[in-house]
């Protein structure tokens, strides 16, 4: 009888040590979870960089053939230095920053028209070879964002699900915002090659 406090002392302290242990877990794997969805949207910020990187190249190669389309040289020049500004620090900043890229995304694809008039511009071997750059940093923007969401899935789906709801909301954790199709993106652009 004398050994009975101790046992119960002692099993109530490892019922508290296997708690904290849990506890511990959940938290560890929550900040892996979330380490992982910044790891992944600083590629996103990476391959959007790179594209940024390669737009003054761009319109420096088009400025000597076209000299008087100074309007769209413009805008695709302000849409790149208004997607330099943004910073992502709430979820609500993904919505800017999406739509800054979107306003570049649209005056490239301006200046891709403007190229197609002048023959000796689509010709010429620098120009060539920047277009293919951006064609392929497009496709790896495609590539990273995917990466994003599902990280943000992951992390957005075990930060929800029970018990660990509970200690995400304890400890601040909050749901990941996710990349969406521009709009308009569900319908088909028309081709016409009609003269």
């Amino acid at each position: 009888m004398k050994n009975r406090p101790w046992v119960i002392v002692a099993g109530i302290l490892l019922l508290i040590l296997i708690f904290g242990g849990w506890m511990v877990s959940i938290n560890n794997t929550l900040v892996s979870l979330d380490e992982g969805v910044k790891g992944k949207w600083a590629q996103v910020e990476n391959v959007y960089q790179r594209r940024a990187d390669l737009v003054p190249n761009l319109v420096n190669t088009v400025k000597g053939y076209a000299k008087h389309e100074a309007s769209v040289l413009e805008q695709v020049t302000r849409a790149r230095a208004s997607v330099g500004q943004l910073k992502i620090e709430k979820p609500e900043d993904l919505a800017k920053f999406d739509q800054s890229q979107s306003q570049l995304t649209s005056a490239l694809s301006r200046l891709m028209v403007v190229a197609e008039r002048y023959p000796d511009l689509k010709a010429d071997r620098n120009f060539l070879e920047l277009q293919s750059q951006l064609e392929g940093t497009e496709n790896r923007i495609a590539i990273e964002r995917q990466r994003f969401n599902d990280s943000a899935v992951q992390y957005n789906t075990y930060l929800r699900t029970f018990p660990q709801s509970l200690i995400a909301g304890f400890r601040g954790f909050q749901a990941r915002p996710y990349f969406s199709a521009d709009s308009g993106a569900q319908t088909a652009p028309k081709v016409d090659f009609g003269g």
